[in-house]
């Protein structure tokens, strides 16, 4: 439902703007003078503000000037029983939307509540779409994350439905965005559901929407999200996790391309791309009877598979670096680098996590590292390495290997515990310096002293 804020002194003026704009169903907030309207804009989201110039305390013009610096900034009409043309041409650049005049025409005050509401929207897509684009880059060198760019690239200007398979946090929703990105549907809307996430008896009206009074709680009208993904893509993410009632109904949705909101007979005609992602074994959930047969065909059109991180070592250095460009850049901090060493460690680890759980590592870093330009060993979260070690040990064939990749481990460990000082270093493993400084040598650890 869109959100309008009504801010004038006159208590006349906001009860019969609210009124009018309430039967038109809008949903109205009023606010009395321009401190509470400016406090209720940067706390609410509204689409649309009618706010007037004459105000107490702070004129409608210097409330203007502040609600354009809003990240989610309403569409802004001023009023005013006093305009003159310098006010209004003022008005608009400071960015205000339209200016009305005092007494309101009420069909004209409509209209522009109309197009105003509407203008809003059309940003709030521009600003999510071009967001998409810039999330949508398969970062990595790999052999497989090269068929993948090229899986995308074959597939994307297609219709055809998508199935993505992989473990959490590999990447599924971002190879979605990808498609989306490079299909004939990339100028409309990218629209994700995630269905591990909506209570089951929710997720029926997150889809489909509702209608006012379809059941308790259902005080407005819900726009569901086929009908907001109407012209782009819906991605229904964790599709295994949905109920078999919500099976149900969106099988029908894509075999006749409409569906009826929850509490409506009449239905609503959608033209949408579905792209779907699981972590799942979805033939598995068939033969247990948790998910149907019949909507897995209609959506494994094109399977795409995203392997794990750790089948895909090669990409851990690039995005690791592509990680630490984007955090650096965040927290408005000089990019940072990774030292060879620090990389090392980062490929052995098995990233149960994935690529997410990389993303979040490097954060941290990025974050407890503020003046910190070379990242070293030590700069990393010790379960990398105390991990890396015990899957190295698996690998040698000798006990002399095994002792060695234990001892240079457990060295570097100590080394780092020191901040690199070698001589103290020495005297915590109750060894002479020179000794330490031979051992080193032998198990091919750089000399920082």
């Amino acid at each position: 439902m869109i959100h309008i804020l009504v801010v004038d002194d006159e208590p006349s003026i906001r009860e019969t703007l609210g009124g009018i704009l309430e039967d038109e169903g809008y949903h109205v907030t009023p606010a009395e003078d321009g401190e509470s309207g400016l406090m209720l804009a940067r706390d609410q989201h509204f689409d649309v503000m009618l706010l007037d110039i004459w105000l107490p305390k702070m004129d409608g013009l210097e409330v203007l000037e502040q609600v354009k610096e809003l990240e989610d900034r309403p569409e802004v009409i001023m009023i005013s029983g006093h305009g003159t043309v310098e006010t209004a041409v003022r008005a608009t650049k400071l960015g205000a939307y339209d200016f009305l005049e005092k007494p309101l025409s009420l069909d004209k005050t409509l209209i522009v509540v109309k197009n105003a509401a509407a203008a809003r929207k059309l940003r709030s897509e521009n600003q999510e779409l071009k967001r998409q684009v810039s999330h949508a880059v398969i970062v990595g060198d790999s052999i497989p994350t090269k068929a993948l760019r090229q899986q995308i690239g074959l597939m994307a200007p297609t219709n055809g439905r998508v199935l993505i398979y992989g473990e959490s946090g590999t990447g599924k929703e971002l190879v979605a965005r990808a498609i989306h990105a490079q299909s004939l549907r990339k100028d409309e809307m990218f629209v994700e559901v995630n269905c591990a996430a909506i209570p089951e008896d929710l997720i029926e009206s997150e889809l489909f929407g509702h209608c006012k009074g379809a059941f308790a709680g259902a005080e407005s009208e819900k726009e569901g999200k086929l009908r907001k993904a109407d012209g782009g893509t819906l991605f229904l993410d964790e599709v295994g996790d949905m109920s078999l009632k919500t099976q149900s109904k969106v099988l029908r949705t894509l075999d006749e391309g409409r569906f009826a909101p929850v509490g409506m007979e009449e239905p609503v005609t959608v033209n949408v791309r579905v792209i779907a992602a699981t972590n799942k074994d979805l033939e598995e959930e068939i033969a247990r009877g948790n998910f149907r047969e019949d909507l897995f065909y209609r959506l494994n059109v094109v399977p795409f598979v995203v392997p794990p991180l750790r089948e895909r070592k090669e990409d851990i250095p690039v995005l690791a670096r592509h990680f630490l460009k984007e955090f650096s850049g965040q927290y408005s901090r000089r990019t940072k680098e990774i030292a060879d060493e620090g990389l090392e460690v980062l490929a052995r680890y098995s990233w149960p996590g994935n690529v997410r759980e990389l993303r979040n590592v490097i954060e941290r870093i990025v974050i407890m590292n503020p003046t910190v330009q070379r990242l070293e060993r030590k700069h990393l979260p010790s379960v990398l390495y105390r991990e890396g070690t015990r899957r190295s040990l698996g690998d040698f064939t000798t006990l002399h290997q095994a002792r060695a990749a234990y001892e240079r481990d457990y060295i570097l460990k100590k080394l780092d515990e020191n901040n690199g000082n070698v001589s103290r270093t020495a005297e915590v493993l109750g060894l002479e310096r020179s000794h330490l400084y031979r051992k080193m040598k032998t198990l091919g650890i750089a000399v920082k002293e």
